[in-house]
């Protein structure tokens, strides 16, 4: 929350510089590789498949097993992508990124409609390809940004999406350039680097609490 009501840029690109080593210190398999590919392959991907870009399956399954490493396992959406039709996932991605920068509702709204992608799966497809308009929707950035993660509708992410798109205009300059995705980035980094550092301050408590019932026992016998 600190960081969500910072307006020091400092601040933000210190954040964003730290994203990488909070990816690595979550410590998951392959999560490092498919943060690559999610940050650096597929936007490159999507662009070299102009002027109507799309969305393979394998690139969706891609996308998802990103997802579920960076935020919460949830094994069956995999399931679901991996049954998808590779024409009704090109179909579908085309007609969103087509939609964009105009009109994110519509854009989420297409590709909902493939089994297993709700609006957060369909806003890290969009900010692959529109990362200063389609924020990726992530638990994170809910709880810092709304102050709370538990509604995952079209609404609440369009919301989401136009405070995110807010604060990257706040804090861009000439000298500067902030995405939305860039804030939603930072604010995930802070919030996991804020949850490892209590996680690790938690257990350096337990190991003295146990040092010092020890001492006492043996003063005491």
């Amino acid at each position: 929350m600190e960081l969500w009501k910072s307006k020091e840029v400092k601040k933000w690109k210190e954040a964003i510089k730290s994203y990488p080593n909070n990816i690595i210190s979550l410590n998951k398999p392959n999560l490092e590789s498919l943060d690559e590919f999610y940050r650096i392959e597929l936007p490159a991907l999507l662009h070299s498949r102009l002027p109507a870009p799309y969305l393979t399956r394998s690139d969706l399954h891609s996308l998802m097993q990103w997802k579920l490493s960076r935020g919460k396992f949830r094994p069956r959406l995999l399931g679901y992508v991996a049954g998808l039709d590779e024409e009704a996932v090109k179909s579908a991605s085309q007609k969103a990124f087509l939609c964009l920068p105009g009109d994110l509702s519509k854009a989420v709204s297409e590709l909902t409609v493939l089994k297993g992608v709700g609006p957060a799966t369909a806003s890290a497809v969009l900010a692959a390809y529109a990362p200063d308009v389609a924020p990726f929707m992530s638990d994170e950035a809910m709880e810092m940004v709304l102050g709370h993660s538990k509604d995952y509708s079209l609404k609440q992410y369009l919301l989401l999406a136009v405070k995110l798109q807010e604060k990257a205009k706040e804090l861009s300059s000439e000298d500067e350039q902030f995405t939305a995705s860039d804030v939603e980035r930072a604010l995930w980094a802070s919030a996991i680097e804020a949850k490892l550092s209590g996680s690790s301050t938690k257990e350096n408590t337990n190991v003295s609490s146990k040092k010092s019932a020890g001492k006492k026992r043996k003063k005491s016998s």
